[in-house]
């Protein structure tokens, strides 16, 4: 949570309620379904990071990461 995130959001569940809602609908009603399609989402993303991780540590730095740092310098 950041300084600026004001503290009614924090016990705001109601985006939360919205995207399970709409993660069931996605898997016709089927919640063993919509649950095995979050876990394989958290499966990907956690490889993702896994390779963003090793490029950082390579000392790669993301394609967009370049680009705002390009538009930065020609901003000054």
């Amino acid at each position: 949570m950041s300084a600026t995130t004001p503290v009614t959001a924090v016990f705001d569940n109601s985006h939360y309620e919205q995207a399970c809602d709409q993660a069931i609908a996605m898997c016709d009603g089927n919640l063993r379904s919509t649950i095995k399609a979050l876990i394989m989402a958290n499966e990907y993303l956690e490889a993702e990071l896994e390779e963003l991780q090793a490029a950082v540590a390579a000392g790669c730095i993301p394609e967009t990461s370049r680009n705002r740092m390009r538009s930065k310098s020609s901003a000054a």
